[in-house]
């Protein structure tokens, strides 16, 4: 029986958790109804909770009250895709409601899942039943009321969970869309997940363990994928320094090293730092070091002939004895320079990021005026902290945001509150509509709101096709779909299916024409070689013979991008 939750045994809860939902990511997706390959809804929540485990791993929290805040900030910025940002925020409403507590008793603990289901209710703009938010909703609702006469909250917990679960069930009858399919909601199941792995850690029953296929990879350098003419600087170099003075500042220190080398690592604490660094001339790299403090320990290895004794079949030489120490480095003790976060100063009114996967495509957005890109889209969702650095790296006063998929809206809307920029979210739904937003832009209007108006109306000049890949077997809208197969959207919406590349192509020919449109460009995908995407281009030629028809190389994961415009 447990009365009290403490702030480690909530630290605890949340790890079991996690846990759970890691171990059942790949049968959360499943759940999934559109076959497209996209950031699936537990692939994001077991990222968006990861990384609360690793900020708590870090942490030996005193209280309930500092354990849930430290989860619910973690949860706000790892948040990935609309399932990642709505558990963020039942978790940030569960913090609301422990805030100021050493512990917590069943009643609190229900009321702070109440307060959780209120700030997801209250962020989405059109909430929706038969979703998690039903299932939260209802779970809550039944803590609470068990909680008013029983004081054991794994009895509370229990209920809320069994309550869940009766609401999960009746999510496949609440949706339409789920009905046909004969599926329960995947981002209810998920939270469910999450609830009864905090239940088990509450029972003192067993964490599951992470199996060699869901462990994530530990980075390492592929030699035989690596030429050596391709390592631009050969000495992989490792070494710690005990400073001079606990507060000495080592900025100084990184632009040194980044001036000779790249692969920057800096990770400190109030007594040593830590650096990895490539670069050709090591020993200037400890000479300059040692103006900081004291040389405790150094690795230096030659990159270059381990990649030439490999390519011979050679044992390559290491020094393995301090193997221990870069592990130690890499899994935290410092983050790479390209990921430090930091703020511009505001140089100019505007800005804009935009999200999208591929060089051809990042190239285009360039193009027409973007600030900066982040890496992500259909195939995996940017966390909401990714999202902020790309804004807080941008030298603007309002930084405009183009999502360009329907499944990081919610994300982007969240940097609004971590952030002293102003951020501007254009409800962008695909990369072609984030390109015409962009050509509509008027860098020299007088204010945000006449920027933002002349985006979001453009937003209805172009029609968005796509041509992608079915990720599973699926009965959807009067399709069989089977795994593998071609699938063609437009606006989002699955437009036809086929295993013939070629007959959807006609097919969105065919649709575009119907439609009088006079401008069509087909970016195509890293898989397409442009002979191919010449070949395609060619039926739009033919099927459209008024249009203008441009074929530029996106690099995205999807076969094309079909922009098509009146």
């Amino acid at each position: 029986m447990n009365e009290q939750i403490t702030g480690a045994l909530f630290k605890q809860m949340v790890l079991h958790g996690a846990a759970v939902i890691t171990a059942h990511k790949q049968a959360i997706n499943d759940l999934n109804v559109f076959p497209v390959p996209d950031g699936d809804t537990g692939t994001n929540m077991s990222m968006t909770i990861g990384t609360a485990v690793t900020e708590l791993r870090k942490s030996s929290p005193a209280t309930v009250e500092q354990a849930a805040s430290v989860t619910a900030s973690a949860l706000l910025r790892g948040a990935r895709g609309n399932s990642g940002v709505i558990l963020s925020l039942l978790f940030r409403g569960l913090s609301k409601g422990l805030k100021g507590m050493e512990s917590a008793d069943a009643p609190a603990f229900a009321a702070a899942m109440q307060e959780g289901v209120s700030a997801a209710y209250k962020a989405v703009m059109k909430p929706a039943e038969g979703t998690v938010l039903t299932v939260s909703r209802l779970a809550a609702k039944r803590a609470a009321e068990v909680a008013a006469e029983e004081k054991d909250v794994e009895k509370v917990l229990e209920e809320a969970i069994r309550e869940g679960r009766e609401a999960l069930a009746q999510t496949t009858e609440m949706n339409p869309v789920l009905k046909k399919a004969g599926v329960v909601d995947a981002g209810g199941k998920g939270y469910l997940l999450i609830l009864e792995g905090m239940l088990a850690e509450l029972r003192g029953e067993p964490m599951p363990q992470q199996d060699e296929e869901s462990a994530p990879e530990k980075e390492k350098a592929d030699f035989q994928a690596m030429n050596v003419e391709d390592i631009t600087f050969a000495f992989d170099t490792v070494f710690i320094v005990r400073k001079a003075t606990s507060d000495i500042s080592l900025e100084p220190l990184r632009t040194y090293l980044n001036s000779i080398g790249d692969s920057l690592v800096i990770g400190e604490d109030d007594e040593a730092f830590k650096v990895h660094v490539h670069t050709n001339i090591p020993g200037n790299a400890l000479n300059e070091a040692q103006k900081y403090g004291t040389l405790e320990l150094a690795k230096i290895e030659n990159m270059r002939t381990q990649a030439e004794d490999l390519a011979a079949g050679k044992h390559v030489q290491s020094t393995d004895d301090l193997d221990a120490v870069e592990q130690s480095l890499e899994e935290g003790a410092g983050q790479p320079e390209e990921d430090v976060h930091t703020v511009a100063a505001p140089e100019k009114p505007y800005g804009f990021l935009a999200v999208c996967a591929g060089e051809g495509l990042e190239a285009v957005f360039r193009d027409l005026g973007a600030d900066g890109v982040v890496s992500g889209g259909q195939t995996m969702n940017p966390s909401t902290e990714s999202l902020l650095k790309g804004v807080d790296a941008i030298p603007a006063e309002t930084v405009f945001i183009l999502p360009n998929n329907s499944n990081i809206i919610m994300a982007a809307q969240q940097c609004s509150a971590l952030t002293e920029k102003k951020v501007v979210v254009i409800p962008t739904k695909t990369v072609p509509q984030g390109i015409t937003a962009m050509m509509n832009v008027d860098f020299e209007a007088p204010d945000a709101q006449t920027i933002t108006d002349a985006m979001t109306e453009a937003l209805s000049t172009v029609t968005t096709a796509q041509i992608t890949y079915a990720a599973r077997n699926s009965d959807f809208d009067g399709f069989d779909i089977k795994e593998g197969d071609y699938l063609a959207l437009e606006e989002g919406k699955l437009f036809g299916t086929d295993s013939s590349l070629d007959t959807l192509l006609q097919k969105l020919a065919e649709d575009a024409a119907s439609r009088g449109s006079s401008f069509i460009s087909l970016y195509f995908g890293e898989d397409v070689t442009e002979e191919d995407a010449q070949k395609a281009a060619q039926v739009f030629e033919n099927t459209c013979p008024d249009a203008e028809v441009a074929v530029l190389p996106g690099g995205q994961p999807v076969y094309y991008y079909i922009i098509s415009m009146e």
